[in-house]
């Protein structure tokens, strides 16, 4: 594992960042919090791109738990099928729907604490609506941040929880209400598995990943 980089170069990389990308953006789709929330428990192991497609015309009729409970759990395997684990996702979605009415008035609670209490809502999904949509500077890590994270040593770590607790300790605080997504976009279009595109990195002035490509 590379070492924590020291926050002189934070400092550095995160301003890069913001001069590359000034307000970077997920890229789920979504039309409030309860879609955004349902969008994300969707995207667990499947793409962006998928989940988008499978929603557009979905969230067209259910964009509340009242509308979602009254489409029923068959109706919402239609429109998300094409999503890997379809029919658990869809248990969870119309399960979550009646707990938002239940016990939260219909609305998407603002604690990570009450998001995990429902299902299919893991850290990572809550965060991402934390951040998302409450502009709460959470950092919900996936694959992509923590193959960054320790390859550059922004932030590394032997779990998903070091390496968010390595973001919040060391990244400057002006930079991590968008920290999340500059790392997620930064893994998802440079920073890739198999090739990482390091001639075309930002970054990598600073990066400390020893097998860079041309």
């Amino acid at each position: 594992m590379v070492a924590q980089l020291s926050y002189p170069k934070l400092k550095q990389i995160f301003a890069r960042f913001a001069e590359v990308e000034p307000e970077p953006k997920g890229e789920l789709e979504h039309l409030n919090s309860f879609t955004l929330l349902v969008a994300v428990a969707l995207s667990a192991q499947a793409t962006d791109v998928g989940v988008n497609k499978a929603t557009r015309k979905l969230f067209q009729i259910a964009d509340t738990p009242e509308k979602m409970l009254a489409l029923g759990e068959e109706a919402l395997i239609d429109h998300i099928k094409t999503i890997g684990l379809y029919r658990n996702k869809a248990k969870n979605v119309i399960k979550l729907s009646r707990l938002l009415i239940d016990n939260f008035g219909g609305e998407v609670p603002s604690s990570r604490a009450a998001l995990t209490t429902l299902p299919g809502v893991g850290r990572k999904t809550a965060n991402v609506v934390l951040s998302m949509w409450f502009h709460y500077p959470a950092q919900a890590v996936d694959t992509h941040i923590f193959r960054v994270g320790n390859r550059t040593g922004i932030c590394p770590g032997k779990d998903e929880i070091t390496v968010e607790r390595a973001i919040e300790d060391n990244v400057p605080v002006e930079y991590q209400q968008h920290a999340h997504h500059w790392l997620i976009l930064h893994g998802r279009y440079i920073c890739t598995a198999r090739k990482p595109k390091c001639g075309i990195c930002p970054i990598r002035d600073w990066c400390q990943y020893p097998e860079k490509t041309a």
